[in-house]
């Protein structure tokens, strides 16, 4: 168990996503089958290893279905548009004329082994990112995801806690009602014969409850203050829409520098570092009108920094890999995917939160304490009272 002997808390969400995000920069530098399965395989180890008892751990298995499905699809397309011309056919279907303006396009066709193993490995690869966030999404808290957003984005976090907070109030209204329903009886006679009435039943009462409980949840932002801004002059907002003009003519230039190898070196890294920080400045511009303050703020600890680096560490090293070792990251579909001990000792830094994070907390760690020996409990007093 991750941990050890030590006490059980939640990590600083930022610490899991950017942990994500190293694994994903490490799935979009490999197309290897074997190190895209043995970097799922350590995703896996690490939600099961590491997760609470919330609702959102539970969302690992809905991504590992869309990982299936991604994979699937991508086979798919590649036999239906057709895949790399000449190999091992393994499949003759009948070809489907197109016109002339559609060149390089053709529907069906043979279906050789060479395209199978492409869509396979181009599929393994998209669902292996999609595990990466979707592990992010079943270990970081959201409420407290929220928490860490900028000032300037408050706006966004109102939106977001709206939308984390519907489907688990909805849930939790259902059991509450349909609870209810039984103790008083009503659900218990013709339920199968009356499905349609006794979801009418339920239907009403949930949707009344859960919009109860939004408006408490907004009347209880709104009493302390939630989202109220301050003035700002002229100034002030002239320079943060100019900052934030420049954050992203600088990106969108820097993006394409970087990625067109014509363009002069100038126009790459230093213009997106310029459009990056310039973003940077408009947000803690925009930020200054807000007023906010936070009870008990997330710390930043050592284990956070170890499991960032955990997660960097095998982005960073397949990177090397692809560039020391280009025939291990890309092997093709020629042969036989090639392997060596570095690039299969890489993914394995991913498992560094299983030997550093702290427990999750769960609810037997959340509920308080008895209490000390010889205080009474609370239904004790309640009894002598009643004598």
């Amino acid at each position: 168990m991750p941990g050890g002997g030590r006490s059980a808390r939640e990590l600083h969400p930022v610490a899991w996503w950017a942990w994500a995000a190293g694994l994903a920069a490490a799935a979009s530098a490999t197309t290897n089958p074997w190190l895209l399965a043995l970097l799922a395989a350590v995703t896996w180890v690490v939600v099961q290893a590491c997760r609470g008892d919330g609702s959102w751990a539970r969302a690992f298995r809905l991504y590992l279905w869309l990982a299936a499905v991604t994979v699937v699809v991508r086979v798919l397309f590649r036999v239906l548009l057709g895949g790399v011309d000449g190999g091992h056919v393994l499949l003759r279907l009948p070809e489907v004329g197109l016109p002339e303006w559609t060149t390089g396009i053709r529907l069906l066709g043979p279906v050789t082994r060479e395209a199978l193993l492409a869509g396979l490995y181009d599929g393994m690869q998209l669902a292996v990112i999609l595990l990466a966030f979707g592990a992010a999404n079943a270990l970081a808290n959201p409420k407290r995801l929220l928490k860490s957003l900028p000032p300037a984005l408050y706006e966004i976090g109102t939106a977001m806690v709206v939308a984390v907070s519907v489907l688990p109030q909805l849930a939790d209204s259902a059991r509450r009602v349909r609870h209810a329903q039984e103790l008083r009886g009503s659900g218990r006679t013709g339920r199968r014969l009356a499905r349609l009435r006794g979801l009418r039943r339920v239907l009403v009462p949930v949707l009344e409850d859960a919009f109860e409980r939004s408006m408490a949840l907004a009347a209880g932002m709104d009493a302390r203050g939630y989202g109220r801004t301050g003035e700002a002059s002229a100034a002030e907002r002239r320079t943060t829409g100019a900052l934030l003009l420049a954050g992203l003519l600088g990106t969108c230039v820097g993006v394409y520098g970087f990625l067109d190898t014509t363009t002069p070196r100038w126009l790459g890294l230093p213009m997106l570092a310029l459009g990056a920080g310039c973003a940077v400045l408009a947000l803690v511009s925009a930020g200054r009108r807000v007023g906010r303050s936070r009870y008990r703020p997330d710390r930043w600890q050592p284990e956070e920094l170890l499991v960032v680096a955990g997660g960097l560490a095998a982005g960073a090293g397949l990177w090397w890999v692809a560039d020391a070792a280009p025939r291990v990251a890309h092997p093709g579909v020629a042969g036989a995917p090639a392997l060596d001990l570095a690039a299969l000792l890489v993914p394995l830094t991913a498992l560094l939160p299983v030997l550093v994070a702290p427990p999750a907390p769960t609810v037997a760690t959340r509920q308080p304490a008895g209490p000390p020996a010889g205080r009474p409990r609370a239904h004790d007093v309640h009894e002598e009272v009643a004598q």
